[in-house]
């Protein structure tokens, strides 16, 4: 029987934990590993939710455990069949870089053609992702809060006129098993 190259790039990609030269206080983003149910609710420039859908969202320790990797799905995958235009099938990839004492981040959009870089710091409980200076405008920053064991909330905002508003939420549970 031959190996299936997706199981075997998994095999290679995947990790079971933090690498040993992390440091324990920097490991900001290991409470998401795991897998989570998405409610998503995106908001229109006057704050009025403009639209909700169910998602989900896979996160995992890769590369020797130096880096996090993640998949977010909207819809979820039982509903793209019958709506696969509806949404997004993209990937985050982190890794803490001591020189700046911080976490790159970069999103991948496949769909929409989005590429968006962040740096990620711990905010007392909470982990902010702010978009790099010379990135495209507007500045956006994604933050994860109310962090806890089978549950986490998150947040997109983008600068406007000076002002930070939520362009979308997230109310993500923890799957059962999946932590």
């Amino acid at each position: 029987m031959q190996d299936s190259p997706a199981l075997n790039f998994a095999a290679v990609l995947c990790s079971d934990g933090p690498h040993p030269a992390l440091p324990e206080a920097q490991r900001i983003f290991a409470p998401f590993i795991g897998s989570w149910d998405l409610i998503v609710r995106w908001f229109d420039a006057q704050g009025e939710r403009a639209r909700e859908e169910r998602g989900e969202w896979h996160f995992a320790w890769v590369l020797e455990g130096r880096a996090i990797q993640d998949v977010w799905i909207v819809p979820q995958r039982d509903e793209r069949a019958v709506r696969p235009e509806a949404g997004e099938y993209g990937t985050s990839l982190r890794f803490y870089d001591r020189d700046i004492d911080a976490w790159r981040s970069t999103w991948i959009g496949p769909f929409h053609r989005y590429l968006r870089r962040f740096t990620a710091r711990r905010a007392g409980d909470e982990v902010v992702l702010e978009t790099l200076e010379d990135e495209a405008p507007p500045p956006m920053r994604w933050i994860f809060f109310d962090i806890q064991a089978d549950a986490f909330r998150w947040r997109n905002e983008v600068l406007d006129n000076g002002r930070w508003r939520v362009q979308q939420t997230f109310d993500a549970t923890r799957r059962p098993g999946h932590g």
